[in-house]
């Protein structure tokens, strides 16, 4: 334990921090043993522990069970009958359960070299830096383990896609999607993350303000159980990338857009049953108005209800709204269809996007406003400065860039 304990002094690293290795695992039974040997291996002489946070459907949590009766460091595991959130749901379970306040993740398929643990901590030790990040794209990194040309690209495209949408806080960073870092937890504002599928690095930097480092990694092949990606996880990831990046907003876009399909669905229905188009518009309007609300107090605004007035009220302060504004659109989208000779379907999307921005300003600033102040919060005594369209502004930019919390 000594010659191990002087061996990692040389690299830099203080092993005597304490440190945590949270191991999300999901069908990974054949990989416990070995990730637990070279873990004890390669952090020999340190006060670590390894904390699995299980999903598996096999007996991996009664593998890791047995593995860690013998095991040279402390282990322990956390099965999850509900797998909410994720591979990102696991790791933040794990960051709050953690015994350290250094915690380093990586997974239990053996793509993540434990051998270079010793390594993301020295970097650590350096200072400096909140996270350390292994990355496959700085020098000496290697992407042999991704496999196929095909998967390399589409780990290219979706590295470049993430570090354009986030320009500064990732400007540091050259493989945001890596799941091998190391993050210091008092950093982190655990209540906040709302992971959704695998990229739990990516939600971390981009809700955080944190200063990011990295080391290179030789991302190995997988040898046991095969890959977790798939279409779906592809799905799941540009719907979390939107949320993060364009928050409540994009969630309200996506139910205005399903709402205005629906609108326009009835309304085609009805006109081609011989409706007038004028009628067959307020109908759409009523119908989608309803299914509008509902989806937005499940998807959208579920986080602000608590503070704001009761249902009853939403409702009809939104139904209220919902219909001036549609009392004053249809006559718009009646004239454009006269004036114009547009179609009457062309017409009522024109409007529909116009009416947007009116509607998300509408529910994030009056449907949902807080009726009384967080506890802890102090009134001002000082008179407010920023004149009324000032504070509309800065009230829209708060809540078009707050992360989503589906």
């Amino acid at each position: 334990m000594e010659a191990g304990r002087e061996a990692h002094a040389e690299q830099g690293a203080d092993v005597g921090t304490p440190v945590t290795i949270i191991v999300p695992t999901f069908n990974e039974r054949d990989s416990v043993a070995e990730l637990v040997a070279r873990t004890a291996a390669a952090l020999a002489g340190w006060d670590a522990e390894i904390l699995f946070v299980d999903d598996s459907a096999d007996d991996t949590a009664a593998e890791i069970a047995r593995v860690a009766a013998d095991a040279p460091l402390p282990v322990r595991v956390i099965h999850r009958t509900q797998n909410t959130g994720g591979l990102g749901g696991a790791v933040v379970v794990g960051l709050q359960a953690a015994s350290s306040d250094v915690c380093i993740v990586m997974d239990g398929d053996l793509q993540h070299p434990p051998e270079l643990l010793p390594t993301l901590l020295a970097r650590h030790a350096d200072g400096g830096a909140d996270v350390v990040a292994a990355s496959r794209y700085i020098g000496g990194g290697d992407t042999s383990g991704l496999g196929t040309a095909v998967r390399f690209g589409v780990s290219r495209v979706a590295t470049w896609l993430t570090r354009a949408m986030f320009p500064r806080r990732l400007a540091r960073s050259t493989d945001p999607m890596t799941g091998f870092f190391l993050v210091d937890r008092t950093r982190l504002d655990l209540s906040a993350l709302k992971p959704q599928g695998f990229k739990i690095l990516l939600e971390i930097l981009a809700r955080n303000d944190l200063r990011i480092a990295e080391v290179p990694m030789e991302f190995a092949e997988r040898r046991h159980g095969t890959s977790k990606a798939s279409l779906r996880q592809g799905g799941t990831f540009i719907a979390h990338l939107a949320r993060l990046r364009f928050g409540k907003m994009s969630l309200f876009a996506l139910i205005g857009v399903i709402g205005a399909v629906a609108n326009l669905g009835i309304m085609w229905g009805l006109t081609a049953a011989g409706v007038p188009y004028v009628w067959a518009a307020i109908v759409g309007a009523e119908v989608t108005i309803i299914g509008n609300f509902l989806l937005q107090e499940r998807f959208v605004f579920a986080d602000m209800k608590t503070d704001a007035r009761g249902v009853g009220i939403r409702f009809a302060s939104s139904f209220a709204f919902n219909n001036v504004e549609a009392a004053l659109r249809i006559p718009v989208m009646a004239l454009m269809v006269e004036t114009w000779h547009i179609s009457s379907v062309l017409a009522t999307a024109l409007s529909l996007i116009v009416a947007f921005f009116a509607r998300f300003l509408f529910h994030s600033l009056v449907v949902y406003a807080p009726t009384r102040r967080r506890k802890g919060d102090q009134a001002s005594s000082e008179p407010p400065t920023d004149t009324a369209a000032q504070r509309v502004i800065r009230a829209i930019d708060v809540e078009v860039m707050k992360p989503g919390e589906l």
